[in-house]
């Protein structure tokens, strides 16, 4: 019999969230902004923003903590997938809509992930 779901594994997804956003700002979104002629909104932001340039400098070790990070979230979930909810008919449904909100945040991370991959690793060789 498999174990509850535990905090842990609905930690993990949301962590992995803020991480694989955190690529996204780094590298797909100067990309985007200066695709579409907005060269100066992402000057003022880089200007404005305390710690982005720092952030956009550091875009391997962040990769590399949020593919950590999400590698975990996923195992946790892949974990849990067959773990038990609740007998009592309430708390059950709330298990079965934390479960599905659980995987859309984990493969919403997973897709913003890839996003912010592509455009800091590949773009720059692939558009230019």
């Amino acid at each position: 019999m498999s174990e509850p779901i535990t905090r842990r594994a609905l930690f993990a997804p949301t962590l992995s969230l803020f991480a694989s956003t955190s690529t996204l700002l780094c590298c797909a979104l100067p990309a985007l902004l200066v695709t579409i002629g907005a060269g100066a909104v992402m000057a003022g932001i880089s200007s404005n923003i305390p710690g982005y340039v720092w952030l956009t400098e550091q875009k391997v070790p962040l990769f590399i903590l949020s593919g950590v990070l999400l590698a975990l979230a996923l195992f946790f979930r892949w974990r849990s997938r067959n773990a038990p909810c609740p007998i009592d008919p309430a708390a059950a449904k709330a298990c079965t809509r934390l479960r599905r909100v659980s995987g859309i945040i984990l493969w919403s991370s997973v897709l913003i992930y890839i996003v912010g991959g592509f455009f800091a690793f590949f773009a720059a060789d692939l558009l230019l």
